[in-house]
């Protein structure tokens, strides 16, 4: 999440959230396989065409505007209806962490230096009313996400433009009056071709050209806010009924759909229904009992937890319809320096020392639901992740190791803190996380104080530079599969901000970390850059500026008949433009 607006920020801080509840970062599929990510192999019969796919879930497909919607890939549920210039790969585990061409006949050609970023879209486009989708929809797509009627959306275009932190959209008149300016950092010399003019060089812009920002728009049918009652299609289903803000969603076959311009998304069912606002037990409990349309169903949404996986272990007819997956995102304890102890290195290493992973992976739910962590990066190829572990505690903790450390940075008594966490019951960062921390701490001779707060007050606190604590439970999820946008945002010092959500919990502002990080940006070789966003991981992990605990699993149910399941490394959800029900 690179940006560097307050706006940018405060959209950002929901950015994880969002993505969870769209479906991008979650998993589901009929088989665990094992591996990262995997497909059905239990289903007999070749996927077929046709009948009604039933999505379960708990939060609404709310604001359903290609401008509004925070997405990553092109979403789940969005990217049957929003195509994008470029869109992730639909292949299962390391393979679907790459960027591919979607409208756009390749993932984009930079000039030079990757300011400057050309696009040709493929022939034969159309939008669900048959008119030919050109270049000038797409630019007019990404205009209208600047207006603050459909703010939501991701933050990076505003940041990344030329122009793009003082446009206001094209429904608000420009400084010279007249209404419907477009930004002149968006080129569209003919009806195939788009070009992006950007501040600074940015490597990973075919990643951000995944986002449903850049879904073409016919000026002539946008409605500004209804947009989302009725969105003009460019992908193989259209809205047929949109109740409640999402809460009943019905998509039915887009004819002008041509799978000759898709290589990505098979559309195999006739019909998708998505209702929410269910119970999270009850929508495990329909999947698991499977009868009637529930046979046919998924959810983008909803994890089991371990009491649902208990049960779940002594089934094997359901335990084949469980699916594993896994999002780039990082459980850690994060210290503000600024704040005392924690200045002083000696006593973030002791508690880094004294850590029970183990503890710590029990109380996420299980070895099943989480695995530990020693680094800040995920551990997948895409983000660069490079093995390293500065303070080893072996699986339960080193609490004789942490207590020389104490004793070298002062404190041979031990010492008293205080932990803030939330109170909502996420497993994440609440207080059975919280608990595992105070008890392997108290081991190393630190007595934790638990701050339990509930979850607004305890955001506001912990990505606040005014009030954040020295000590505190925090989370952090990539937009896309790399390490620029889950390194950036918490150790760029030019991303520190003292008026909005902070993200870069150290105040960390190292000329020789920004310079590297600007380094990496310039480089259009992501393999390249990803060894680089390593090395950086491992050089900061050095100043033990927060502890690294566990990276999430999810684990799903599907359906009986719900075939042809994809789980990739970039979303680890189900992928639901590759299910069949038939």
């Amino acid at each position: 999440m690179r940006q560097s607006s307050v706006v940018s920020r405060r959209v950002a801080a929901t950015a994880v959230s969002l993505v969870l509840t769209l479906g991008v970062a979650a998993c589901a599929g009929p088989e665990d396989t094992g591996a990262k990510g995997g497909t059905s192999g239990k289903a007999a019969g070749a996927p077929q065409k046709g009948g009604t796919l039933t999505v379960l879930n708990a939060e609404a497909q709310t604001d359903f505007d290609p401008a509004r919607l925070y997405t990553s890939g092109g979403g789940n549920v969005p990217s049957l209806v929003f195509r994008t210039l470029t869109t992730r790969n639909r292949e299962a585990g390391a393979a679907g962490t790459q960027v591919v061409p979607d409208l756009a006949t390749d993932t984009g050609r930079p000039n030079k230096d990757a300011t400057e970023w050309t696009y040709t879209l493929k022939e034969g486009l159309k939008f669900e009313d048959g008119t030919p989708i050109t270049s000038a929809d797409i630019k007019y797509g990404i205009e209208r996400s600047f207006a603050a009627e459909l703010s939501g959306g991701a933050p990076y275009l505003r940041d990344w433009l030329v122009g793009g932190d003082t446009y206001q959209g094209p429904y608000k008149a420009a400084s010279d009056g007249k209404k419907g300016k477009g930004l002149a950092s968006i080129v569209t010399p003919d009806a195939r071709t788009i070009v992006f003019k950007l501040k600074k060089p940015e490597g990973e812009f075919p990643f951000v050209a995944t986002q449903t920002q850049f879904t073409p728009v016919p000026k002539a049918k946008d409605t500004g806010a209804k947009y989302e009652e009725h969105p003009v299609s460019s992908g193989p289903y259209k809205v047929v009924r949109n109740e409640n803000d999402g809460e009943r969603l019905t998509l039915e076959r887009n004819e002008h759909w041509d799978p000759k311009t898709d290589e990505e998304r098979k559309a195999y069912p006739d019909r998708i229904d998505v209702r929410s606002g269910l119970d999270e037990a009850v929508i495990n409990q329909r999947l698991a009992t499977s009868t009637g349309a529930d046979a046919s169903a998924v959810t983008t949404d909803t994890n089991l937890g371990p009491a649902e996986l208990a049960q779940v272990g002594s089934d094997k007819a359901l335990a084949a319809r469980v699916g594993t997956g896994r999002f780039g995102y990082t459980n850690y304890i994060a210290f503000n320096p600024k704040v005392k102890p924690f200045d002083n290195p000696k006593v973030r290493q002791a508690i880094s020392y004294a850590i029970n992973r183990t503890s710590v992976v029990n109380a996420a739910g299980g070895s099943a639901l989480a695995e530990p962590a020693t680094t800040f990066l995920p551990e997948q190829k895409a983000f660069g992740f490079l093995p390293y572990d500065h303070f080893p505690a072996g699986k339960t903790g080193d609490p004789e190791k942490a207590k020389a450390v104490l004793k070298e940075a002062g404190y041979p008594d031990g010492l008293t803190v205080t932990l803030l966490h939330s109170t909502a019951q996420n497993r994440n960062t609440s207080p059975e996380i919280a608990t595992a921390v105070q008890e392997a701490l108290g081991k190393a001779g630190i007595t934790v104080k638990l701050d339990g707060q509930e979850p607004n007050s305890f955001n506001e606190k912990r990505w606040s530079v005014k009030d954040a604590p020295g000590f505190f439970l925090s989370r952090w999820g990539a937009d896309w599969p790399a390490g620029g946008p889950f390194l950036a945002p918490i150790f760029d010092g030019r991303q520190i901000v003292t008026n909005g959500s902070n993200y870069n919990h150290a105040q960390l502002n190292d000329p020789a970390v920004n310079k590297e990080i600007d380094e990496i940006n310039k480089l259009t070789d992501l393999k390249a850059a990803a060894a680089r966003w390593g090395a950086l991981d491992k050089k900061i992990g050095e100043q033990a500026l927060d502890v690294p605990l566990f990276h999430p699993v999810y684990k799903r149910l599907v359906g009986k008949n719900v075939k042809n399941v994809v789980i990739s490394d970039w979303t680890g959800v189900l992928d639901i433009s590759q299910v069949s029900v038939k």
